[in-house]
């Protein structure tokens, strides 16, 4: 595992530097789990330090301008945090879903579109090539990813194929030494930034007609749309991939026998992940309304004394709570083979939207303040709700669950 020590990353980052809105948000030693490693304690401290430091002072701005924190990718890459379950024969930390989801949430609850964008990195790319791809498509691509020098991102979605994905149209014809590929794909995170796509595209019909490819921004017939303007998530940046005759070389072909399984497995560690993140805006949300609740007075008195604010945190925190011991269960069990798509879906059902009330629980308990921008649980809220569309909606995960559970044994 490349990842520092954190008392070395303390050393390398600033010596004075702005907590998340100039005060300590949580106890030094925040929440663990029973079952954490110690390389995944120090992990969660690296990223609380990391994130604490180097993502939250910018989050307001990037949100403000829709710009994405280029320099923290660097940064990620050069914690090692850039290729958390990928192997490290490539650089790679070859941690699993707990690792991952531990990065998430810290960082999460720094900023969630940053987060969105190492998930995309991450999970969607990184870790797609890992698993599925040949050791030469590792040896070329891996190393520079997981560093940081270049960005990834994954193309699945297309305009008229988003929960119907197993629908999509594009296209991959094969040419000689080339596939020719046409098409497009939407509401891709990173695609202004990403040198490398790990796209789908139809070889054949059907399942086994679905295939993976590698692709570069260099490559001729490749090019990214205008971006596209989101509620929340604002500094994750988001677009199309455009595919006009393509031309990617034989040996970018991810695999030849239809990548469906594939694209599911991906589809749960990413599942898992993205709640990750409503995880850490959950536990954001707490501590600023916790902090606000002791600051701010009414009628001669805190208004963390009236017993409806009281009821309002108590609610929040005891959710926060129920979600992290579900979460982190979810990834033990994943991590040793436990369990499958059901609980993939069941998790990611339930962690988005408790985050938004969460987070609309926020908003009203600060007011006025908490629908201006005086204060970040807007923001929250606003990146809250992106976590119940992307990566499959509320309404997918429900559809997931009740298939599977109500499928007569074979």
């Amino acid at each position: 595992m490349t990842l520092q020590n954190p008392s070395v990353i303390q050393k390398s980052l600033p010596e004075k530097g702005p907590s998340l809105y100039n005060r300590p948000l949580r106890p030094q030693n925040g929440p663990l789990m029973w079952f954490f490693t110690e390389e995944e304690r120090q992990l969660q401290e690296t990223c609380r330090q990391f994130a604490e430091k180097e993502i939250a002072p910018h989050a307001e701005k990037h949100d403000r301008e829709e710009s994405f924190h280029l320099d923290c990718f660097k940064k990620l890459g050069e914690l090692g945090l850039l290729g958390i379950t990928a192997s490290p024969d490539y650089g790679g930390s070859g941690l699993g879903a707990t690792a991952a989801t531990i990065v998430m949430e810290e960082l999460g609850r720094a900023c969630a579109s940053t987060t969105l964008s190492y998930l995309a990195h991450s999970i969607l790319c990184v870790n797609n090539i890992d698993q599925n791809a040949t050791a030469e498509q590792k040896e070329k691509y891996l190393p520079r990813l997981i560093s940081g020098e270049w960005i990834g991102c994954m193309g699945m979605s297309e305009a008229d194929f988003g929960s119907d994905a197993l629908g999509m149209q594009t296209r991959a014809l094969k040419k000689g030494d080339h596939y020719a590929i046409n098409g497009s794909k939407m509401w891709i995170t990173n695609a202004h930034y990403a040198h490398v796509a790990y796209i789908y595209a139809r070889t054949g019909e059907g399942k086994k007609g679905l295939s993976s490819f590698i692709v570069d921004r260099s490559m001729d017939g490749f090019s990214v749309g205008k971006e596209i303007k989101k509620m929340g998530m604002r500094a994750s940046p988001t677009g199309e991939l455009i595919f006009d005759n393509c031309r990617v070389p034989l040996e970018n072909r991810v695999s030849q026998d239809g990548d469906v399984d594939h694209m599911m497995r991906n589809l749960d560690l990413e599942r898992i992940t993205i709640s990750g993140i409503s995880l850490g805006i959950a536990k954001a949300c707490v501590e600023q309304c916790l902090r606000y609740a002791g600051e701010r007075k009414q009628f001669g008195k805190p208004i963390g004394e009236f017993q409806l604010i009281q009821k309002m945190i108590a609610d929040m925190s005891t959710q926060e709570k129920m979600m992290r011991s579900f979460l982190y269960h979810t990834c033990y069990e994943y991590d040793r083979g436990l369990q499958g798509p059901v609980t993939a879906a069941q998790v990611k059902l339930a962690l988005p939207q408790m985050t938004t009330k969460i987070a609309l629980d926020a908003i009203q308990l600060h007011g006025g303040y908490g629908y201006s921008r005086e204060f970040p649980v807007e923001r929250y809220m606003r990146d809250a709700k992106l976590n119940e569309i992307g990566a499959g909606t509320n309404e997918i995960m429900i559809a997931i669950i009740a298939k599977r559970l109500l499928r007569k044994p074979s």
